[in-house]
């Protein structure tokens, strides 16, 4: 009887988004030819929980709670003697490495304990938006020599396949996969008309209002304080009636809020009506699509959104920003409007166009829920499975 090859996959954290998901379906559905263990560090206090996930699969991953996003020469060290004792006990054939701090530690333990297939894949990068220039160069010396201990790197677009290896020059491109991102979806194709009616009922939604939402961190990469502009702005545009959902939560949030006051804008963390309303984070965003009637984008840097890749399935226009892989996962003008970063007046007037076209609004209903079929979670398995057959 053959016997199965071992795979160590390692996470940055349990948080909500992409590589949980990418982590959490490789874990659980790779061809039977595999045995995997799951290994993350916990997600931060201003995060969501990625961990219902974890359970709703029946997995049982390793937390390493010193492994955490900021960089920590004292707690990085005992991740990394954990994550070299992991390798020796459970000897994997393969080991996986999902983000940046989980790719820096596993790759340097894989490497000197000579594991035979390495990889890694870039959920993002953060060489441009969120640092100065001699960090930014530091992060990129440090990529590229992991990138040489590294079997292949795995990007989950074209776009940012050719942002690692012609703009930032991490590796050669024969040495990049593009895989992209999987998930399942169902939840967000089914019972939408029950869900928008009981969630705009929850929030006391008119049926007359535009609804707009925009998920994710409020931290400065995804700009939040320009939203709260394009809002203003906004509404000096359109005689309609919005209401506005800032779902998440994030190091970000009082200073967000303020700005809406200095604006004479009204804000409510609870389900009073104002024209923002802070949700902080919540699981069943299926059902928030399914209220919403345009979802947003404002980040200065992206790899793969999974809100969009959602938003797209829930069949929800979209106004963005056009960073990282977006491009990829949208249709221009078919399912999304973009706008460069920065450009207020661009991303303004694409909000307003949709606000005030019911007709537009509905015509990017059906092709965005044909183009969130590409990132089905079977195609990932599939594609996964060919990378480590080669």
């Amino acid at each position: 009887m053959k016997s199965k090859k071992r795979i160590l996959r390692i996470i940055n954290r349990f948080n909500l988004g992409g590589p949980t998901y990418n982590a959490a379906y490789l874990t659980k559905y790779l061809a039977d030819d595999y045995e995997t263990l799951l290994v993350g560090g916990n997600h931060e206090e201003s995060e969501g929980s990625s961990m219902h996930i974890i359970d709703e699969l029946g997995l049982d991953p390793i937390i390493i709670p010193e492994m955490q996003r900021a960089i920590n020469p004292k707690k990085d060290r005992i991740a990394l003697k954990k994550i070299q004792q992991l390798i020796a006990d459970f000897k994997p054939d393969i080991v996986h490495t999902h983000a940046s701090k989980a790719g820096a530690l596993g790759r340097k333990a894989a490497h000197k304990a000579g594991v035979a297939q390495i990889y890694h894949t870039f959920h993002g990068h953060v060489f441009h938006s969120y640092f100065g220039t001699l960090k930014t160069n530091l992060y990129k010396k440090i990529e590229r020599n992991l990138a040489k201990k590294s079997t292949k790197i795995i990007a989950i677009s074209e776009i940012q396949k050719k942002e690692l290896n012609e703009v930032h020059q991490i590796c050669p491109a024969n040495k990049i996969v593009v895989i992209p991102l999987g998930f399942d979806l169902a939840r967000f194709y089914t019972n939408k008309e029950e869900k928008r009616i009981n969630f705009r009922k929850e929030w006391n939604i008119d049926d007359d209002e535009i609804a707009i939402g925009i998920i994710g961190r409020i931290v400065p990469i995804k700009d939040h304080a320009f939203f709260v502009n394009v809002i203003e702005k906004v509404l000096q545009k359109t005689s309609q009636k919005i209401r506005v959902f800032i779902v998440g939560d994030g190091e970000d949030k009082s200073k967000i809020q303020e700005l809406i006051g200095s604006k004479k804008m009204t804000y409510s963390e609870n389900k009073e009506r104002a024209t923002f309303q802070f949700t902080s984070w919540l699981k069943e965003i299926d059902h928030l699509n399914a209220g919403m009637d345009i979802i947003c984008l404002t980040s200065k840097n992206e790899g793969t959104p999974v809100s969009l890749i959602e938003a797209q399935a829930s069949g929800k226009p979209i106004v963005s920003t056009n960073v990282g892989g977006i491009e990829n996962v949208i249709i221009p003008n078919k399912t999304a409007l973009l706008s460069q970063v920065g450009d207020l007046n661009q991303f303004s007037n694409n909000l307003t166009q949709l606000i005030e076209d019911k007709a537009l609004r509905f015509s990017m209903e059906k092709l965005g829920q044909k183009k969130s079929l590409e990132f089905s979670y079977n195609k990932l398995i599939e594609n996964t499975n060919s990378l480590y057959s080669m």
